[in-house]
């Protein structure tokens, strides 16, 4: 299978360039070592921090990918690994459609909803979110939601800071952090769960 990254020599350079001129912009450029050994240890920090920025978003790069369909063997190729090393490393726990997952910090039943796509999440959000069901945490082809009295409402965009401080201001909350391709979003409706 030939798989095409989309990112050429010249593209891999540039971000890999931009990723060690950030690195060393936020550690501040250190001296010499014998000089300044807190210098060192600052880039260090700079770089464990980058390389867990890196990480999340390759994590939340696969999620988006088979999200939209692409099936193991692909995001493989990509990563240059093979099929069951990606989904080893990658893949969400098994879980089975409205398997119960436990309850939440205020005793709300929680429950998984799987196997989920690009293509029919937010329709399946939508009809849990009548029911009282909102998603609390989410990745590669499930959502995680819990039990509200409530109807909910959920957002899918894509990965926009600008945006989300807006969609923040009319009352939506993020379900994470920080997201990347997209983000998901949530408010609670004030209308019982059906």
């Amino acid at each position: 299978m030939t798989v095409t990254t989309g990112l050429d020599e010249a593209t891999t350079a540039l971000l890999r360039e931009r990723i060690a001129a950030a690195v060393i912009e936020a550690a501040g450029t250190p001296g010499d070592p014998a000089t300044d050994p807190e210098g060192t240890l600052r880039l260090v920090d700079a770089g464990r921090v980058a390389a867990e920025e890196a990480s999340r978003l390759l994590r939340t790069s696969i999620d988006g990918a088979r999200s939209a369909g692409h099936r193991w063997d692909a995001v493989g190729a990509v990563l240059g690994v093979s099929k069951q090393a990606a989904q080893q490393r990658f893949g969400s726990p098994t879980a089975k459609p409205g398997q119960d997952a436990g309850t939440g910090e205020g005793g709300r039943q929680r429950r998984v909803l799987t196997p989920l796509t690009a293509f029919d999440e937010m329709e399946v959000l939508e009809r849990e979110g009548r029911r009282g069901w909102h998603v609390v945490d989410y990745g590669t082809l499930y959502h995680l939601v819990e039990a509200s009295d409530h109807q909910w409402e959920h957002l899918r965009q894509p990965w926009n800071p600008a945006a989300r401080r807006r969609l923040e201001k009319d009352g939506w909350t993020p379900v994470k952090s920080m997201t990347f391709p997209w983000g998901y979003y949530k408010r609670p409706l004030d209308l019982p769960a059906e």
